[in-house]
C-alpha cells in the first residue's frame, strides 16, 4: 500500500466505552470515520460529547445521523418511563432500547460499505454493563456473519471485521485505558438521566457502573454528579 491509512468506521455514542474504542482504532493505525446516531434519547447531551471526542481524536469525518426512536418508544431512554435509580438488578432494565445495537451496527455497516471500509469498531462490553443482550459476544459474532451475507462486499469475498476491543473488559480496565491513551474521561458522557443543570444523576445504572469502575481503577473521573449512591 502507498502509506495511506486503512479506513474504519467507529460507532461513537459519546459515552466512555465508545471513546476508548475510537482511540484504540486510531492506535491500531486506522483512519477514523465516526458515526453518531441521534435517536432523540433522553440523555441527548451525549451528542455534544461525541462531537467533542470526534474533534479531539481528529476524525476524518463525523456523521451525526438522526433517527427518532421516540416514534417507537419502549425504553426509559426513548419514552416517558422513569429511569431506575435503585441500583443494578438481575433483569434487563427498562433503559434497554429495543434492538438498538442491531439497528446501529446495521447503519454503521451501510456507511462502511459505502466508503470502502471493512473494519467497524463498537465499544460494547459484556462484563460491567446492564445486562443488555445486544452487548454479548454472541451477538457480535452473529452480526459479523450477517454482515458477510447481507452485503455486496461480503458476497464478493471481502468480509467485514467487527472489532469490539472492550468486549471482555470491566469498567475499571476501561477507566485505566483512558489514562494509558491520554484521554480526558470528562469529555465522555454516561448518565441516562442528567439533571436540568447539566450534572450526571449519579444513581442510574450507567452512573453507578462508571463511578465504581473509576474508583476501582484509581483514576479520577471529573464528571459532576448530582447525588451519591448510599454506602459510597
Amino acid at each position: 500500500m502507498s502509506g495511506s491509512k486503512q479506513e474504519a468506521v467507529v460507532l461513537l455514542s459519546g459515552g466512555l466505552d465508545s471513546m476508548v474504542s475510537a482511540a484504540i482504532a486510531i492506535e491500531q493505525g486506522f483512519s477514523l470515520n465516526a458515526l453518531t446516531i441521534d435517536y432523540n434519547q433522553r440523555h441527548h447531551c451525549e451528542i455534544d460529547s461525541a462531537k467533542a471526542i470526534a474533534s479531539k481524536l481528529g476524525a476524518k469525518r463525523h456523521v451525526i445521523l438522526p433517527l427518532d426512536l421516540r416514534q417507537f418508544g419502549g425504553s426509559a431512554l426513548t419514552s416517558d418511563i422513569e429511569v431506575p435509580k435503585e441500583g443494578l438488578g438481575a433483569d434487563i432494565p427498562v433503559t434497554y432500547v429495543p434492538a438498538r445495537n442491531l439497528v446501529f451496527l446495521s447503519l454503521t455497516l451501510a456507511w462502511a460499505e459505502a466508503i470502502g471500509a471493512h473494519d467497524i469498531f463498537i465499544g460494547v462490553n459484556a462484563l460491567d454493563y446492564s445486562g443488555y443482550p445486544d452487548c454479548r459476544p454472541e451477538f457480535i459474532a452473529s452480526f459479523t456473519e450477517t454482515a458477510r451475507l447481507a452485503t455486496k462486499e461480503g458476497a464478493e469475498g471481502r468480509p467485514f471485521q467487527i472489532h469490539a476491543p472492550l468486549q471482555h473488559w470491566g469498567k475499571a480496565r476501561i477507566a485505566q485505558e483512558t489514562a494509558r491513551l491520554g484521554l480526558d474521561p470528562g469529555m465522555s458522557w454516561s448518565c441516562y438521566d442528567p439533571t436540568e443543570d447539566g450534572k450526571a444523576c449519579g444513581l442510574c445504572d450507567s452512573c453507578r457502573l462508571r463511578r465504581a469502575g473509576f474508583a476501582e481503577a484509581g483514576v479520577i473521573d471529573p464528571t459532576p454528579y448530582a447525588a451519591t449512591p448510599p454506602g459510597d
